[in-house]
């Protein structure tokens, strides 16, 4: 394992890399071997840009499969050098090539040019036929033995044709290292509007141009989760799409890649909110923040590109608490969220990350006396009375901290008030009992999530 920035290393996994010219059922591939749909699937070229990384685990033993853009042609010309990048980094990292073909197109030039370009760069390549859908369309796999690999196999990606069989021979080729099994790592989602600088952030935590960069907005079209280690402690590293406002997506691919960062924040422990620190709080960011508030998630607020606002001025103090109160302004409701000013492209201060996340951790699994809790809320209770409705008032009979069945790490503090009537509780108040727990036992990054039971009405949560 190597070291990489900021005191991470990546988990080292046999590693089977696919590849190929556009369009032939690459990203098809990938999604079935993974077992679930990952990477976007569509008929237009050019859809995969970055490298995707998944484990697949059908047969005895898991390995990591690697997705990647097309190469050797050009259908989108603004990210062609940087895609033919990514894919160059990982055939040369690689153990083994599945090199994919389409059999209903036959052997074109162009796979013909990267069957020698494989071959002078790789010792291990298993020629895969792609869209062998039918019966009739085995006698395809017949026209690719003029690309000279020794073993070909015909499959059918969109069915699963051939799956079975291709495990195996991947398991027979593949080198016979032990696999290092990836535990039940926490994800940390890593989302934001377009060109903040999200995959920028994640390369420099990596230490690895996993993620394809670029001035132009929209780059990363799929959520790509990457594993690594941070001081002895695994992560699962999510970059995700920029989230834009739906009017302004020009493809149905976007709003593919809109859903998945979505899909994204629901599935991780942890959200890491990118803004960029030149170009203050936008309407986009409220909007992503509200989704992260919504999915009552550990969230830390990360101001990207630091280093040019600091270029302007030596007083970073100053600065950073300004910046400060602007978030806390605009960004109200994550107002229990850390902010951390950082540069992804100079790596400066980007351990601040790992020092905010590390005290969201210990936090997250700290547990309050039942006893010690009653006594606190009674006494704010009685500092400040919630208000009359109907010339009644609501009474707290009991709480309690509720602590999960299988908990997650970074999970949120749950408690649960046993109440007299849940309707006679504004939320106004409900916001002056989270804020004086905060203040009691500061739970950074994490919402504080309040359940109340009323004698004779089930559970409310709020």
């Amino acid at each position: 394992m190597g070291s990489l920035g900021c005191g991470t290393t990546t988990l080292r996994m046999r590693n089977v890399a696919i590849v190929g010219r556009p369009n032939v059922g690459k990203s098809a591939l990938f999604n079935r071997l993974a077992g679930r749909k990952i990477a976007i699937v569509h008929d237009q070229p050019g859809v995969t840009r970055d490298r995707i990384v998944a484990v697949c685990r059908l047969g005895r033993v898991p390995f990591e499969i690697v997705d990647t853009g097309g190469i050797g042609a050009s259908p989108d010309p603004d990210f062609a050098e940087q895609t033919h990048a990514a894919a160059q980094i990982a055939i040369e990292s690689a153990d083994f090539l599945l090199f994919v073909v389409d059999g209903q197109h036959g052997a074109m030039p162009l796979d013909l040019e990267l069957a020698q370009r494989l071959r002078r760069r790789h010792q291990r390549v298993l020629l895969v036929v792609n869209k062998v859908d039918t019966p009739k369309h085995e006698d395809f796999t017949a026209d690719f033995a003029r690309l000279g690999f020794p073993k070909t196999l015909g499959v059918s990606a969109a069915h699963g044709g051939g799956i079975l069989e291709l495990i195996q021979a991947i398991e027979i080729l593949l080198p016979a290292e032990e696999s290092t099994i990836l535990p039940d790592a926490p994800k940390l989602a890593f989302v934001g509007r377009p060109n903040v600088g999200k995959s920028s952030l994640v390369n420099a935590i990596l230490g690895d141009q996993r993620s394809v960069v670029s001035e132009i907005p929209g780059t990363t079209r799929d959520a790509i989760d990457t594993a690594g280690v941070w001081n002895g402690r695994p992560f699962i590293f999510c970059d995700t799409a920029g989230i834009r406002h739906r009017s302004k997506h020009d493809a149905s691919v976007e709003v593919f890649s809109v859903m998945r960062s979505e899909q994204a924040i629901k599935r991780a422990d942890l959200c890491v909110l990118v803004l960029d620190a030149t170009a203050g709080i936008l309407s986009q960011d409220k909007k992503i923040a509200g989704l992260i508030q919504k999915s009552g998630k550990a969230c830390i607020i990360a101001l990207n590109k630091w280093d040019l606002v600091e270029s302007h001025s030596g007083f970073e103090s100053e600065l950073l608490r300004e910046h400060r109160a602007r978030v806390r302004e605009k960004l109200f409701f994550l107002d229990y969220a850390p902010v951390v000013a950082l540069s992804a492209k100079t790596r400066g201060k980007v351990n601040r990350l790992f020092t905010a996340i590390e005290k969201i951790r210990q936090h997250a699994t700290r547990r309050t006396g039942t006893g010690e809790l009653n006594r606190f809320l009674r006494a704010v209770m009685e500092r400040q009375p919630p208000p009359l409705r109907a010339n009644r008032r609501f009474k707290l009979l009991y709480a309690t901290q509720v602590l999960p069945e299988n908990p997650r790490p970074f999970q949120s503090p749950a408690f649960l008030l046993f109440v007299n009537d849940s309707r006679l509780l504004p939320e106004s108040y409900l916001n002056y009992l989270r804020a004086r727990l905060r203040e009691r036992w500061e739970f950074p990054g994490l919402p504080i999530l309040l359940s109340l039971r009323a004698r004779d009405r089930g559970p409310k949560n709020v």
